[in-house]
C-alpha cells in the first residue's frame, strides 16, 4: 500500500510493487524543535550509517510498515531512533515529499510533521535498523551545515521551513535519472 488516506481517514503506510514495477515507500519523518525560550529553537537531527558505509544527517523517521496508521509508526521510529516519546503531533504534516526515481526502480512518498509535543532524554543505539548512530539538537545554522551533503529531497524542505516557517502543508517533488548513486541526477520539479 502506499502512503495515502484509507476510509475513514486513517492514512496507512507500507512498501509495495505497483503496477508500473516501481517499488514504492512510504516514509514518515519528524521535527523536533527546542522551544525558542530555551534556545534559538534547536532541531533534531539524526547521523545514518547507511548499508553501503556512507552517513548522513536527517530528521528522526522512517519507513512506515504495511497496514500501520502514519503517526503511530512516526511516535515509533522516532522513539526507536532517539529515545523520545512524541506525545502530541501538530495537526497537519509541515511538508510531503514525492521523490520518482525510474531508473533504480523506486519512487519515494515522505510525509514530514512536527511534534507538538515531546518528552524523555536523547538516547541513541537502540535503532533496530542498526542505521542510527548518533543524534544530536543543533541550531538552525548548523542543521544547514550537516544536511549539506545529504540527498537534496531532505535537505531543501528542512532548510526552506527553517528559512521561513510556515502553516499549512508545502509539497516538493524530485525526480532522479540514472541507474546508481554515482550517476544520479536530481532535477526539482
Amino acid at each position: 500500500m502506499t502512503s495515502g488516506t484509507e476510509p475513514g481517514g486513517v492514512a496507512r503506510g507500507g512498501v509495495e510493487r505497483s503496477p508500473d514495477s516501481l517499488r514504492r515507500w512510504s516514509v514518515a519523518g519528524a521535527v523536533l524543535r527546542t522551544p525558542t525560550a530555551v534556545d534559538s529553537g534547536s532541531v533534531l537531527l539524526v547521523r545514518n550509517r547507511r548499508r553501503d558505509g556512507r552517513e548522513d544527517w536527517t530528521p528522526p523517521g522512517g519507513v512506515i510498515e504495511h497496514d500501520e496508521v502514519v503517526l503511530d509508526g512516526l511516535a515509533r521510529e522516532v522513539r526507536e531512533e532517539t529515545g523520545l516519546a512524541v506525545a502530541r503531533w501538530e495537526s497537519e504534516p509541515l511538508y510531503r515529499v514525492g521523490v520518482e526515481a525510474v531508473g533504480l526502480g523506486w519512487h519515494l512518498e515522505v510525509t514530514v510533521f512536527a511534534a507538538a509535543n515531546w518528552e524523555g532524554e536523547l538516547c541513541t543505539g537502540n535503532d533496530p535498523d542498526g542505521l542510527v548512530v548518533e543524534g544530536r539538537w543543533v541550531d538552525p545554522s548548523t542543521c544547514r551545515a550537516l544536511l549539506r551533503g545529504g540527498d537534496p529531497w531532505v535537505r531543501e524542505p528542512l532548510e526552506s521551513w527553517l528559512d521561513t516557517p510556515w502553516s499549512g502543508t508545502r509539497r516538493f517533488d524530485y525526480r532522479l535519472s540514472g541507474r546508481s548513486r554515482a550517476e544520479l541526477r536530481v532535477e526539482r520539479r
